[in-house]
């Protein structure tokens, strides 16, 4: 039987998560709070993981209820904290100061800023795969994956990449509920540089990509919809769109995912 067994949001893109129990439908489908900021600089380009490594020296804890956010450096005893909204000045000061340049903060309550437009749901994985990439590298744990992976929903209680039964051919979806909330998964998820590094101190794994397809390519279930990794193999977790209908809708740990 397939359920949720976690949920993590990203209340600022590229920082840390926030683990929960359960979590609400935000507007327009997205996970209330999950990028709900981000990042950007004076070029008006995202300022996150892809494009500059030092994010991941920052940590960050969230009290959602009051809308702050208290930052510090990674090994660093100093922490400050701020409001997201009346002390955005000041927080873009410290920002400014950590990275080297000017650095702005802004918010989208509808739409969020989702890495992909198409498929703003949750991504979603599984526990068995969270085990079975971890035991392709030395060192990592299942917790280290879900880490750097970032994924939002993790489903237990089924095989390794069982989540690749919740996308079909291009142009399709495969829609499946958890608990009482409809999804359509629409592709597996393409990966950038951030997986390859550690989420706490940036440090690169060598030769991460190529393992990760070497052994992606022979663990390749035979549901997979191999044609989906034609163009490459670095791929992990699912894409979804959830409609706007659904906002205000409740899930929680253990809630069941049932494929239609």
């Amino acid at each position: 039987m397939s359920f949720l067994a976690g949920i993590s949001i990203y209340p600022i893109k590229s920082l840390d998560p926030v683990f929960g129990t359960e979590i609400t439908v935000g507007p327009q489908g997205r996970l209330l709070h999950d990028r709900e900021f981000a990042f950007f600089d004076e070029a008006g380009k995202y300022v996150n993981g892809k494009r500059h490594a030092k994010i991941h020296l920052l940590r960050a804890e969230f009290d959602l209820r009051a809308m702050k956010v208290s930052l510090s450096e990674q090994g660093k005893p100093a922490t400050q904290t701020f409001h997201l909204g009346k002390d955005k000045e000041k927080l873009e000061a410290w920002l400014a100061k950590f990275f080297g340049f000017a650095v702005t903060l802004n918010r989208d309550e509808q739409n969020g800023f989702p890495d992909d437009p198409q498929a703003w749901g949750p991504t979603i994985i599984s526990t068995g795969t969270l085990k079975e990439v971890a035991s392709w590298f030395p060192g990592l744990k299942p917790d280290d994956v879900w880490k750097r992976f970032r994924p939002n929903l993790v489903i237990g209680g089924v095989d390794p990449f069982w989540e690749d039964r919740l996308f079909a051919a291009e142009g399709q979806a495969v829609r499946f509920t958890i608990g009482k909330v409809a999804f359509e998964g629409v592709n597996p998820c393409a990966r950038c540089i951030v997986p390859t590094r550690h989420p706490l101190t940036a440090a690169a794994t060598p030769d991460f990509v190529k393992t990760f397809m070497e052994k992606r390519k022979a663990k390749l279930p035979q549901w997979t919809n191999a044609a989906r990794f034609a163009d490459t193999l670095y791929r992990l977790a699912v894409n979804t769109r959830v409609a706007p209908s659904e906002a205000g809708k409740e899930m929680q740990i253990g809630d069941k995912l049932v494929i239609e």
